[in-house]
């Protein structure tokens, strides 16, 4: 299963081109077109990364593929991930196999072919103290080895994702030099995927699919669900439109249940923190510590854009009704600041957290009361309604591709029958836009933090006229090519999802006049927040 990606998505004609591009423009047309042809084959519902995926897949088997979304690609759980590619070694320590087997290949698949311009290899570092370094290393290194094991099976090239191994004290001291000496006996490093941006590859599977003919609308609603078809509702104009489909798909995420009441969740939320980088001495790895009292729980920090650091994960249940955006509560940001604090020879207050994010996971159940999400497996399925609805649930971002695929297989079986399976995916081997061989990601022409951004699209991204006002860490042109490229409709989709700038208050409003101005050098006027 080796090898760096080759091939272009066939109807991309250039970086950034017409084929590729969302924008208010292309969103207007394609809304006309599909007014005076209202039946297509696939009518996705949901613009999450499960539901670009499945528009993707859908559209590059040469299906009529229309996705609707009520606010902005990712706005709801893709955008507040831990931004890892994991390889599954937490489900090995708590006996899922098959999902751990399952995440490895997936993982390999969007580091070596789908998306190498998107993703790195993140060492995770994890301090030995006394007393008990010994067992708990014994311990962990065999977690570690089986992880490597699925790495190995996979065909993941060391290269690309090293062995996992001990290290000596000072050598822990000088990967995470924020790190509590006393007691220090050494540490265990493993490595895992990371995502420059769970948001941006979401956009990126977006655009790949419109560039296979697929109609991405966001700020449409969709009414009426049925297996056959959906009312649509344009959020800016108030418009309708009744469209049919051979086959609807459910991608809503935790918001599935609302859709289809057949469609049983529990949701559980995971929170975490943003700090300065510079306040964990400038680390670029993954400092880790075990959560008390589990086995198989970690609190992390994980390196992000715009010298921040992420501090994550919490993992607990989420009752009662689901909410657009999650909030991050006070004893969970007192849980993951005392776990991390343990290893910090100065351990984090309330006043180094200069932001906070929390998304919610969509785990499946078995009916209405299930299990505890704690105990519940992120195991994914194709649930049909009814209705008629294909509800995709479950899973996680990582194995978003898989999910995707068999939710068209399904779909394809609706309509088709038997012959459908006649019709295999492609996406396995599908590259997105700006992808390119890793190991020639340098040898274009742009900025290298561009091209961690956009791959091979960085040099037009680059070569749009540059200008005031810019905001923290990202230029003017980037925020315009969020709007003439990316289907940016608002301030918002700019600052929260296209750069993450909104993730610490203050960089959001000292970005504002930033993101605004883009929209006026793009011709574009951009839209108020409709909630």
């Amino acid at each position: 299963m080796t090898g760096e990606p080759v091939c272009r998505p066939r109807a991309l004609v250039r970086a950034g081109g017409p084929a590729t591009a969302l924008n208010a423009a292309r969103r207007a047309r394609e809304l006309a077109e599909l007014g005076e042809r209202p039946h297509v084959d696939v009518l996705v519902v949901g613009g999450g990364i499960t539901g670009v995926g499945v528009a993707l897949d859908a559209a590059s088997r040469g299906l009529r593929t229309v996705l609707v979304e009520r606010h902005d690609l990712a706005f709801g759980t893709s955008r507040f991930s831990s931004k890892l590619v994991h390889g599954g070694l937490r489900y090995l320590a708590t006996g899922q196999f098959g999902i751990a087997a399952e995440s490895a290949l997936e993982r390999h698949l969007l580091m070596t072919r789908i998306a190498p311009h998107l993703t790195r290899a993140l060492a995770q570092v994890t301090p030995l103290y006394r007393p008990g370094y010994i067992p708990r290393g014994a311990y962990l290194g065999i977690g570690y080895g089986m992880g490597d094991g699925l790495r190995r099976l996979a065909g993941t090239p060391t290269h690309l994702l090293p062995a996992p191994d001990f290290v000596a004290a000072g050598t822990v001291a000088f990967l995470a030099p924020a790190v509590r000496q006393a007691g220090l006996r050494g540490g265990l490093r493993g490595w895992d995927g990371q995502l420059f941006d769970d948001a941006r590859l979401v956009v990126a599977v977006a655009r790949t699919a419109a560039g296979f003919g697929a109609s991405v609308l966001t700020r449409v609603r969709a009414r009426q669900v049925t297996g056959d078809g959906a009312v649509l509702h344009d959020v800016l104009t108030g418009q309708e439109l009744a469209i049919t489909a051979s086959a609807v798909i459910s991608a809503a995420g935790v918001w599935a249940g609302a859709l289809d009441a057949d469609v049983h969740l529990r949701p559980s939320r995971g929170t975490h923190l943003v700090v300065d980088t510079a306040r964990l001495g400038g680390s670029d790895v993954s400092l880790t510590a075990p959560v008390p009292g589990s086995s198989s729980r970690f609190v992390f920090t994980v390196p992000a854009p715009h010298g921040r650091t992420y501090i994550g994960l919490t993992d607990v249940e989420a009752p009662g009704p689901i909410p657009d955006v999650a909030a991050a509560t006070d004893a969970e940001i007192d849980m993951l600041l005392g776990v991390i604090g343990d290893v910090l020879a100065r351990p984090l207050s309330r006043a180094d957290v200069i932001g906070a994010y929390a998304g919610l996971r969509p785990l499946l159940t078995d009916g209405p009361d299930g299990e505890q999400t704690s105990d519940l497996s992120r195991r994914h399925a194709v649930v049909e309604s009814a209705s008629g609805v294909l509800s995709v649930v479950g899973g996680k971002l990582t194995t978003y591709r898989r999910m995707a695929a068999d939710g068209v297989d399904a779909a394809l079986v609706r309509r088709f029958g038997a012959a459908g399976r006649n019709r295999p995916g492609r996406t396995a081997d599908l590259p997105l836009v700006g992808a390119w061989p890793r190991g020639r990601l340098g040898q274009i022409r742009a900025p290298g933090r561009l091209v961690g951004r956009y791959g091979a699209e960085a040099p037009y991204a680059a070569a749009l006229p540059d200008g005031a006002p810019a905001a923290r860490g990202v230029t003017a042109q980037e925020l315009q090519w969020g709007v003439a490229v990316e289907g940016a409709l608002s301030v918002d989709d700019l600052l929260e999802r296209r750069t993450r700038l909104g993730l610490v208050a203050a960089d959001r409003d000292a970005s504002t006049e930033a993101a605004a101005a883009a929209f006026a050098r793009a011709g574009v006027d951009p839209v108020a927040e409709t909630g």
